[in-house]
């Protein structure tokens, strides 16, 4: 039995077909690292830091379309109202130097779970898949803290952004 919680309380229409794009995302991570594996590779060897290197490309478009490096400014670029409705996401705390977030829906989670997979392979595909977000960090000089995650089967996953 499954300990991974993930269902949308919002179901508008618009939102959930944006949701749609992102769990096909996150079906193409799954489907990359389980062909990887049945090659023989291991997905852990190579997935996180391709991942990680596209979170840095995407803060470094971040910083220069908001013109900032404050995380006040990452919340305004991607952690929006959009990104809010979709992830069905709380701001906690936003400054120069600190955002903290929670949400309570996951799109990846989502796919991953249609796809069959294993809490474990879900865990460990949200780890992967947050190397973006660590990248991201790091184009804005700072640290990611992932506390909980919907993946592990917390309620929440609560990200806290800390320069």
């Amino acid at each position: 039995m499954s300990k991974v919680v993930n269902e949308p309380k919002i179901k508008n229409s618009v939102i959930a077909s944006v949701r749609e794009q992102l769990e096909q995302r996150a079906a193409w991570l799954y489907l990359l690292c389980d062909e990887a594996s049945k090659r023989g590779l291991e997905p852990k060897e190579f997935a996180p830091p391709a991942i990680r290197r596209c979170g840095i490309g995407e803060g470094k478009h971040l910083i220069e379309k908001g013109n900032t490096d404050s995380l006040k400014g990452l919340k305004k670029t991607l952690f929006n109202k959009p990104a809010q409705l979709v992830f069905e996401m709380d701001v906690l705390n936003s400054t120069d130097t600190e955002l903290e977030l929670e949400f309570h829906y996951c799109p990846l989670v989502k796919a991953w779970q249609k796809c069959g997979c294993s809490d474990e392979q879900i865990s460990e595909l949200c780890d992967i898949a947050m190397c973006g977000d660590r990248g991201i960090g790091e184009a804005y000089d700072c640290r990611l803290d992932l506390t909980k995650t919907i993946a592990k089967g917390d309620g929440v996953c609560h990200l806290r952004y800390h320069k």
